[in-house]
């Protein structure tokens, strides 16, 4: 881009020739922007190759220092940024614009920084829980009763015992109880005798009063659904902890499939080894009920009580009811 000077007033020294390239170069990068306003990325960088050049060729001029820094934070070079803005200082720490453009450019990374924090704290922790999960031989697959049980997840205390909410279905009417807190070394019989003891209350659509604590068995669907790959157990665990646009694409090397612990008897079938429902034994832990070579737990631990006093039951018994 050529300047036009008055007659003999061409530059005489270095200096002011790199003044004048630098000035040159900033009016080029402001033009630019101008005439080519449809790509914004593209502007932005052509403006900071710009401004970069005016820098080299002219160290102390400031409006260089300032609209590469500009563009720098438009392109998200955060670093970028604020090494224009303290260059810029350099030359006059007095210089309030910059200043104040430094100062707006730390806290977006201190932000950034906190993010990333919060994101690889979670991402750590969804490791933790999956190996916890990998380690027991545990399944788990697509969420089945989400608008019960919402987005509750299960944890790992320091002691390494795993907490898991459980969803109780009463397949009778579809009713249903929710126990947030289910540490797997429970036996369900110390659930059920609390729930079910004397003096709590009936359910209140058993009007006959046949769901008592004697009458009633557990059972799940064993068979049912997909296992999460590894990367898909870990987006499923890190759901709702943190924005998943901040995620890393890949979150784990590996891919595969859990392993299943075989010769669990924590579970057994009521109607062969093709059995579609199996029962729960209530002396036995939650821990050894989910290690059941073909339950895929879906997301939520989902056990079914039905009652032997219930016309109901026969029904259930003989596979003539099915999930609506």
């Amino acid at each position: 881009m050529a300047l036009l000077m008055e007659p003999g007033s061409e530059p005489l020294t270095e200096g002011e020739k790199a003044d004048l390239d630098a000035i040159a170069a900033i009016k080029e990068s402001a033009a630019r922007e101008y005439r080519e306003e449809g790509n914004q990325f593209v502007n932005h960088r052509r403006a900071l190759d710009d401004a970069e050049q005016a820098v080299r060729l002219s160290p102390s001029n400031l409006k260089a220092h300032y609209r590469a820094a500009k563009a720098a934070l438009a392109l998200d070079l955060l670093p970028q940024a604020a090494s224009f803005c303290r260059r810029g200082l350099e030359q006059d720490p007095a210089n309030e614009e910059l200043k104040k453009f430094l100062a707006q450019v730390e806290a977006q990374q201190r932000e950034r920084d906190l993010k990333r924090a919060k994101v690889a704290q979670a991402i750590s922790a969804a490791k933790d829980l999956a190996a916890a999960i990998e380690k027991r031989g545990l399944r788990l697959g697509k969420a089945a009763y989400q608008q019960l049980t919402g987005v509750k997840k299960p944890k790992l205390d320091e002691q390494g015992v795993l907490h898991w909410p459980v969803l109780l279905l009463y397949p009778e009417v579809m009713s249903s109880d929710f126990i947030e807190d289910f540490p797997e070394t429970d036996m369900f019989s110390e659930h059920l005798d609390l729930m079910f003891s004397e003096s709590s209350p009936p359910l209140p659509w058993d009007e006959n009063h046949a769901y008592t604590r004697d009458a009633i068995e557990l059972y799940c669907q064993a068979g049912d659904g997909t296992p999460f790959s590894r990367s898909e157990l870990l987006k499923y665990l890190l759901e709702g902890t943190v924005d998943s646009g901040s995620l890393p694409e890949s979150l784990d090397g590996e891919d595969g499939e859990h392993g299943t612990v075989k010769g669990s008897t924590a579970i057994s079938s009521s109607q062969g080894s093709s059995g579609k429902w199996i029962k729960v034994r209530e002396g036995k832990t939650l821990q050894e009920a989910l290690q059941h070579k073909d339950y895929i737990i879906p997301a939520v631990p989902v056990f079914f009580v039905v009652s032997r006093k219930s016309a109901f039951y026969s029904k259930f018994k003989a596979g003539n009811w099915s999930l609506p």
